[in-house]
């Protein structure tokens, strides 16, 4: 079991990770602001199933497998590149669209936030590169990532569920009109491939 102050150093970090715009963020919330928070919510628990596979990884010791190898982490890289890049031009495909699309069903949205968490430049750096700084080599590597692992989630359950209940209400008050929600829309699709384009430009690096 770690110790209270690498629990609290962790936890301290999980925080800084999850609450800082990126992938995970913008994608519940634009799902929040354009379809609502049963949408929000069901891109929540997709991107916390992402996270929850890369704790398996780190279990299992697959993280350490992928920071030694650079083909496996440009692979991860590009790979999530593209998929940010996919689901902008995807956003924007359906914001131009001249009849109003139907809601994206709540599994598809759950779907799109786990393959988005799991493809996240960002998480992969923290959990592949960051975490093992704070497992000790001497003691049960499982026990401890299980300890950190909870330690994560429920950081992360309760920063997501803020940005939600915030997307939610900014939508009941701001995205009244056609015109708000498209504008809105066309931000979060340019903010994707924005991000994607920095994820393929800067890489992963090797802790």
């Amino acid at each position: 079991m770690p110790a209270p102050t690498t629990l609290l150093l962790f936890g301290l970090a999980t925080f800084l990770l999850t609450v800082s715009p990126g992938p995970g963020v913008l994608y519940v919330t634009a799902r929040t602001l354009s379809q609502g928070r049963r949408a929000g919510f069901a891109s929540m628990f997709g991107i916390e199933a992402g996270e929850l596979a890369w704790l398996a990884a780190a279990a299992t010791g697959l993280a350490a497998v992928l920071s030694a190898s650079t083909q496996v982490l440009d692979v991860l890289r590009f790979g999530g590149a593209a998929y940010l890049i996919y689901l902008g031009i995807q956003r924007w495909r359906e914001i131009e669209r001249p009849a109003t699309p139907p809601p994206a069903r709540l599994g598809r949205i759950f779907a799109q936030g786990f393959v988005t968490q799991l493809v996240n430049p960002k998480v992969a750096v923290f959990f592949v590169a960051f975490l093992p700084q704070f497992l000790n080599p001497a003691a049960p590597i499982a026990v401890q990532v299980v300890a950190l692992g909870a330690v994560y989630i429920a950081i992360a359950v309760a920063v997501d569920v803020s940005y939600v209940m915030a997307a939610s209400a900014v939508a009941a008050r701001f995205m009244t009109s056609a015109t708000a929600q498209r504008r809105s829309g066309r931000f979060a699709a340019g903010t994707y491939v924005a991000l994607g384009l920095a994820a393929a430009a800067t890489g992963v690096k090797r802790p």
